[in-house]
């Protein structure tokens, strides 16, 4: 018998535990750890933060349904991994032997890394439920009172399209309201163009979101580091292409989002061979730890170095595809080492997405996702946020069910018109 034992119950963590299970032999045992005891949809964060979801919508309690499964649960953090030993040792002093373990973690929100970022600080944030559920109830007093807002994502930010999204939705709500002519707004980001996404742009995603920033009057800075944040104002320095300050911003705000950096959750932080120099699990192409052969990730956990070099650090992101993907080959390779054999899946990096931008929204395919590409195709319309409502729907539906089902590969590339990614 082995303990596969998997850290994390979000998007990563979830289907891990699902596929491990049906894949796994009858006498192994497949345990989840999670500091929260629920799963989260996070993609919905930011229609909840406009109050269009409610955190209820997009969250379900984890150990009901993995129970359900055969899979345990522990609803306590990690405090420390410690593969020398193959154990967990959480928060609560609990130590859990593995046999084989499986980080799907997510980040740790780098909100100290900017001065007054962050809900602890003075702007919001999408990235948790519990994150969004704060900034509806600050959008609630704002739209009382509006104002100007500031919105984007800081330097060595890895995932810029809930930024876009969370711009958009903001402009759509206000202008139901009737209200959009009171509230400038600014969009900020590290990126060194509009639409650049940390993947070196996809199609013609420069000219289609900069088409969609003016349409909607919102104006945009990149190349952009934010020094600070105080209560009401943002302190932003605008590089240029070689990474020179050429102009120094202070923007007033009465609303602000920024997505922050990403970095390794402590409890893996500084082990020497597990993590790079920012906590990010290094992998090989079967998505093992090359020093701690009995270790997997999967998710955003996961290092994945820049597509390129930018004046202002950006990062790349892992898409929902990336995750499944990711997953389904870890199930197989640790079904392999259980066999006896060695493993030989790997995942599929592609990128794809679908953006909502409230009323309207845009979808993506990146194939590979590092350039230069077989497929690198960008659109927009009305179908891309009828699209993403109904992927909410089916997703939580699998979480509930426990099934297997590849919903990216079946549900957004059959929507995409995409039969299968090679």
């Amino acid at each position: 018998m082995a303990h596969i034992v998997i850290l994390g119950a979000g998007v990563g963590g979830m289907n891990m535990a699902y596929e491990m299970r049906e894949e796994a032999r009858a006498e192994d045992r497949v345990t989840v750890i999670s500091n929260l005891p629920y799963f989260q949809f996070t993609p919905s964060n930011p229609w909840v933060a406009v109050n269009w979801r409610k955190p209820d919508d997009i969250t379900i309690p984890a150990a009901p349904y993995l129970n359900k499964k055969n899979i345990d649960f522990i609803a306590v953090g990690a405090a420390r991994v410690h593969p020398e030993r193959n154990q967990v040792e959480l928060t609560d002093g609990q130590v859990i032997d593995y046999d084989y373990l499986v980080i799907a973690t997510g980040p740790k929100l780098a909100f100290d890394e900017v001065p007054g970022l962050g809900p602890e600080g003075h702007t919001q944030s999408v990235c948790q439920v519990e994150h969004a559920a704060a900034a509806a109830k600050v959008w609630d007093s704002f739209v009382e009172e509006p104002g100007p807002i500031v919105v984007g994502a800081v330097q060595g930010a890895s995932c810029y399209g809930p930024a876009y999204e969370f711009a958009f939705i903001m402009d759509t709500d206000l202008r139901k309201r009737k209200i959009r002519d009171r509230v400038p707004m600014t969009f900020v980001t590290a990126e060194p163009y509009i639409g650049h996404l940390g993947l070196g742009g996809v199609g013609d995603s420069k000219g289609l979101l900069e088409s969609a920033l003016r349409e909607r009057h919102i104006k945009w800075i990149c190349n952009a580091k934010v020094t600070k944040v105080e209560a009401g104002k943002m302190f932003v320095a605008e590089h240029n292409d070689k990474g020179e300050i050429i102009k120094e911003h202070e923007l007033p705000f009465a609303y602000s989002m920024m997505l922050p950096a990403f970095k390794g959750i402590d409890a893996v932080f500084g082990i020497e061979g597990l993590t790079n120099p920012r906590g990010f699990i290094t992998i090989d192409a079967h998505q093992r730890n090359p020093k701690f052969r009995n270790i997997f990730s999967v998710g955003v956990c996961v290092a994945i170095p820049p597509v390129e070099v930018t004046p202002v650090p950006t990062g790349t992101p892992k898409t929902g595809y990336m995750i499944e993907s990711m997953v389904t080959a870890t199930v197989h390779n640790i079904r392999a080492l259980l066999d006896g054999k060695e493993p030989t899946e790997k995942a599929t990096w592609n990128a794809i997405c679908l953006a909502d931008f409230g009323d309207t929204g845009a979808a993506f395919v990146a194939i590979p996702q590092i350039p230069p590409r077989n497929v690198n195709w960008f659109k927009e319309g009305k179908w891309v946020h009828l699209a993403k409502v109904a992927f909410e729907k089916y997703f939580m539906r699998k979480m509930k069910t426990g099934t297997t089902e590849p919903l990216y590969e079946k549900y957004v590339l059959g929507l995409l018109g995409i039969k299968k990614l090679k």
